[in-house]
């Protein structure tokens, strides 16, 4: 029982320290400890063993990746490339369809292998100026970012995010593994999702909610003039022309998904980034000053974002190792009806207690994985639920991009923020898991 409690306390300490602030480094070793002590762990084996092997684990299979996926974002950001994008469908689809809009960028570049973080911080400038347009709440704005973001683009057939390509490491399939199964789960959380977002704002409005900047937000001490001068400026100072800003998206997405077919997904994906590098630099040549500041800042910025994902699965690399989380893990393997109904409930909840869907699959699949496969379970069923069962409590409230898009980007807070991106970014990747379960186990 002591256990049980160890586990979920840690959890919820983990949880409050960062919806605190903690640097999430710092939140996960505290937790660790916490976690170790209570489960009946030696504390020095549980640090430097358990702990550290999870960390440099996961740092030393997934460190290219990141490095690559940030320079790539970088190179973009500095090209003016992910700007483009971003204004292009801001003039397309206008304030009328600002919430649309929000979530069409982020997809786009998300789904074609752009860092988050530089999605966020780009597309945020732009979402201030439609929604003010629009006079809908600012505190939508988060979600509209994070659905975007990983909701369904990470989980969808084909996405060079990290998220579709730990499960083909393990079950031995292709990033767009899956089949219409995958492609119908991916759709009906794009179309569901923005519907839903759509309809909170509107009720939010109907019940007298305005546009009203934060005090925390960066534009919060700037003008409705000087906001737009902010977002208008690209057009200003020349802006590369949007096709050849998605192309090198388009040769990222296309290029891994024909590679892995022939070659192992992470070999695949490392080409296919360092591709879509070299693309947006030729693609859009006349917009790049220097390359060795990218590169650099790129760098440091892989460093950061694996760092945090390697503390929250040093912690879940610990939780593994006490009584309780075998307790549950065997249970759900073993649970009642169709089997893949415990694979997707086993991920999601290691997601959840790590905070990472990244983070979760790293821990989870290991263990899984081999069991799932000597059932013969399809490979690429396994693959999509995996994926899709990531993308569920993963966005609990210490999830790191959600922290930093709520805190950080927008200059929210995550009691006025937060319930959206429940809804949109929890429950519906959750019942769309479901729903791949059921479709996999009946067809």
């Amino acid at each position: 029982m002591l256990s049980f409690i160890g586990l979920f306390g840690a959890l919820a300490l983990l949880i409050i320290l960062t919806m605190r602030g903690i640097n999430i480094i710092i939140a996960a070793l505290i937790s660790s400890v916490v976690l170790a002590l209570t489960g009946g762990l030696n504390l020095n084996t549980a640090m430097s063993v358990y702990y550290m092997d999870g960390f440099t684990g996961y740092f030393a299979s997934w460190f290219l990746i990141f490095l690559l996926g940030a320079i790539f974002g970088k190179v973009m950001q500095e090209t003016r490339s992910a700007e483009s994008i971003a204004d292009f469908v801001k003039r397309t689809m206008g304030p009328q369809w600002a919430v649309f809009a929000v979530v069409a960028a982020c997809a786009i570049m998300t789904y074609g292998g752009v860092s988050l973080f530089v999605v966020g911080f780009t597309v945020y400038p732009i979402a201030v100026s439609l929604f003010r347009n629009a006079n809908y709440p600012h505190r939508f704005i988060p979600a509209a970012l994070v659905f975007g973001s990983i909701s369904f683009t990470m989980t969808s057939p084909g996405s060079p995010e990290i998220q579709n390509l730990i499960p083909a490491e393990h079950f031995g399939t292709t990033p767009a593994a899956g089949g219409w199964v995958g492609v119908f789960t991916g759709f009906f959380i794009m179309i569901v999702g923005g519907l839903w977002l759509r309809h909170l704002v509107r009720k939010a409005v109907a019940n007298g909610e305005k546009f009203e900047l934060p005090p925390a937000s960066p534009f919060f001490s700037k003008s409705k003039d000087e906001i737009a001068a902010t977002v208008e400026e690209g057009a200003e100072r020349e802006l590369p022309h949007p096709f050849f800003a998605i192309l090198p998206l388009l040769i990222v997405i296309g290029v891994l998904n024909v590679l892995a077919f022939y070659m192992p997904t992470k070999t695949a994906a490392l080409i296919a980034l360092i591709l879509g590098i070299a693309g947006t630099w030729l693609f859009n040549l006349k917009f790049v000053t220097e390359y060795w500041h990218s590169m650099a800042v790129g760098t440091q910025n892989a460093l950061v974002a694996i760092a945090n994902t390697c503390a929250v699965v040093g912690f879940g690399s610990v939780a593994a190792q006490v009584s309780s989380f075998q307790v549950l893990l065997d249970r759900l393997v073993n649970i009642q009806g169709p089997e893949l109904l415990g694979l997707a409930l086993a991920v999601t909840i290691i997601c959840g207690l790590t905070g990472s869907a990244s983070g979760g699959l790293g821990i989870a699949l290991p263990l899984l994985a081999p069991i799932y496969l000597a059932k013969g379970i399809d490979p690429g069923a396994m693959h999509r639920v995996s994926a899709l069962g990531s993308g569920g409590l993963d966005s609990l409230p210490h999830n790191g991009y959600v922290v930093t898009t709520i805190r950080a980007i927008c200059g929210e807070t995550h009691k006025r923020a937060y319930k959206p991106i429940l809804l949109l970014s929890v429950c519906l990747p959750l019942v769309a898991m479901f729903i791949a379960v059921f479709l996999y186990t009946v067809f």
